[in-house]
């Protein structure tokens, strides 16, 4: 991407229900619950704009991102692998359960979308999501943004 003449970027947000537990901690949040979640999505160009002027297809982001978002995340609980709990869950809840690599903080859900999903869900593309905000609710957020 070259940057000497400014970065444009295109925006994209999507809405989404989401269970979750986040192991250890101090708070409430150690139960289980779920938060209607709202994913920014930042994608810049890797060439440039396209021959019409547009960063990318607001629908491409819509089809690649937001429709992952729909089949994989909306209305299931995402569990640690590490959780205590998990087995049990499995055992009743085995198809709306989630098992991620990480603790399901907004903080890790936006970095392993940003790092371990997006790349792959643009790729052919020629963009890259260079910053995901996941807002838990509308007091709360973490955004996770590529460092050039």
């Amino acid at each position: 991407m070259d940057m000497s003449k400014g970065l444009i970027t295109a925006e994209r947000y999507h809405d989404i229900s989401c269970g979750h537990r986040v192991v250890g901690h101090e708070s409430k949040c150690r139960f289980l619950h779920g938060h209607n979640y709202r994913f920014h999505f930042k994608i810049a160009s890797e060439n440039g704009l396209d021959n019409l002027g547009r960063v990318i297809d607001f629908s491409v982001i819509k089809t690649h991102l937001c429709q992952w978002l729909e089949d994989y995340y909306d209305h299931k609980t995402l569990i640690w692998k590490n959780d205590p709990h998990l087995p049990d869950l499995l055992s009743v809840f085995r198809e709306s359960i989630v098992v991620t690599e990480f603790n399901p903080t907004a903080e890790n859900i936006a970095e392993d979308f940003c790092v371990n999903k997006a790349p792959e869900l643009l790729k052919g593309t020629k963009c890259k999501l260079i910053e995901i905000k996941i807002e838990e609710t509308r007091k709360c957020s973490a955004t996770y943004q590529i460092r050039n």
